[in-house]
């Protein structure tokens, strides 16, 4: 396959993976099979979590996902006001960060495999040192095990494919679930708890809604770039 139908065949995979997941969120009657794609963002948010609380020097302690799609992730260290603040945001800017990285990889099936390979034994590795319930094992491990075998059965063009439409779940999914950037409280099936964005406007002060709004900008900024990478020719 020349370079240029290879792009075109994965800008199609982009196109129709946007056109799939607006219509599996749109029709009640298919919202069952949209169900996982609830799962993922939740995960991706709360890794995103941990992974911001590893940055900044603290440890990522543990992680729970429930089957109503909530999560919580628990983390410990980043001793000051701004790394609490960049733990909180890290969640909220992680899905659309993860989407752009994504979209690179998925440019060439290559690349692809290889990103889902490192994805896989992430998933391998938070399974055994931080997931704690088992609805959360499940999930997790029945995707690292999903991962494993598209990585090592499948073509890497099927890999490529997939790719792009996980980064296309990740890229929506800051827009589905966007009501969360302007809460003050998020409702977990562990119990109630102050959103992440009241936990910046702690932090650093100012209205939670404000750091929505630049916790939004940086998502959708995030998503130009790797929307506009994987779309270039080259």
């Amino acid at each position: 396959m020349t370079a240029d139908r290879e792009h075109r065949v994965t800008r199609a995979v982009f196109v129709l993976s946007s056109l799939v997941t607006v219509v599996l969120f749109a029709t009640p009657s298919l919202h069952s099979l949209a169900y996982p794609l609830l799962l993922l963002s939740t995960l991706v948010h709360e890794m995103g979590h941990g992974v911001a609380a590893l940055f900044v020097g603290g440890s990522f302690v543990s992680f729970e996902l429930w089957s109503d799609g909530s999560g919580v992730g628990h983390t410990t260290g980043g001793n000051s006001r701004l790394a609490s603040a960049i733990v909180a945001a890290g969640g909220l800017v992680g899905p659309s960060i993860a989407a752009a990285i994504s979209f690179l990889a998925g440019r060439r099936p290559g690349p692809a495999r290889a990103f889902l390979a490192v994805l896989c034994i992430g998933l391998v590795c938070a399974l055994v040192l931080v997931v704690r319930n088992p609805f959360g094992w499940v999930f997790v491990g029945g995707f690292a095990l999903c991962l494993a075998a598209l990585v090592l059965k499948a073509s890497p063009r099927a890999s490529q494919i997939v790719l792009v439409f996980l980064g296309t779940q990740l890229a929506l999914s800051v827009y589905s679930r966007g009501d969360y950037l302007f809460t003050a409280s998020a409702q977990t099936a562990g119990g109630s708890m102050p959103s992440d964005v009241a936990l910046i406007s702690q932090a650093l002060l100012l209205p939670y809604w404000f750091w929505g709004l630049v916790c939004g900008a940086v998502s959708i900024a995030a998503l130009l770039v790797g929307v506009r990478t994987l779309w270039k020719e080259g």
